[in-house]
């Protein structure tokens, strides 16, 4: 692929518009049935796009792996995976998106929705690579990477900038978790 000139790209605070983002999404589930398909399926479409709108798609990202930094999506993901580090967390957050806006959406409101979309055959619930899908078609389009034409200054919802979180569950009190994920807790917990 031939190589866009960006000499004039100036650095980027502005996210991928929310709706266009969402729709890129949503043609990437509807073709594939695993991760690196949907993953392949994403660079694909984000190529076509401007590499403006390329850094807005990693930005768009980021705004809403920030929005979904809360303690009861932790719980959610601790219940599914058996236990969740902070970069588990964050492939965790990166894999709800990654399901579309419904079910980004329905989990901000109520974690315990995600049980509605598990299958039987999947195992950790996680796609670190989602968060990668804009830096290869940037780097695919532009020969550069996208990281350097991020303006920090201006964009502060990303990772390194989270909000404190108050801890509204414990792992050694099982009916904490219980109480925020009841339909999580019984296919995945038990209490002892």
């Amino acid at each position: 692929m031939k190589n866009l000139d960006i000499s004039k790209l100036e650095k980027c605070s502005e996210p991928l518009n929310e709706n266009k983002f969402w729709e890129i999404v949503s043609i990437s589930l509807k073709d594939t049935e695993k991760e690196d398909q949907q993953e392949a399926s994403l660079v694909k479409q984000i190529v076509k796009l401007s590499p403006k709108e390329i850094i807005g798609f990693r930005l768009r990202t980021d705004k809403l792996l920030y929005d979904s930094y809360r303690s009861e999506l932790w719980c959610a993901a601790y219940i599914i995976n058996g236990g969740c580090s902070d970069d588990g967390f964050e492939y965790f957050r990166n894999w709800m998106i990654s399901r579309g806006k419904e079910t980004y959406y329905q989990a901000l409101d109520n974690p315990d929705t995600l049980i509605d979309v598990l299958s039987e055959d999947m195992d950790e619930l996680e796609f670190e690579s989602f968060w990668y899908v804009a830096l290869k078609a940037f780097k695919q389009t532009t020969g550069k990477e996208l990281y350097d034409y991020i303006d920090y200054e201006q964009f502060k919802t990303r990772e390194g900038a989270y909000p404190n979180i108050e801890f509204n569950w414990q792992e050694e009190d099982p009916k904490t978790m219980k109480a925020i994920a009841p339909r999580l807790f019984e296919k995945f917990c038990e209490l002892e």
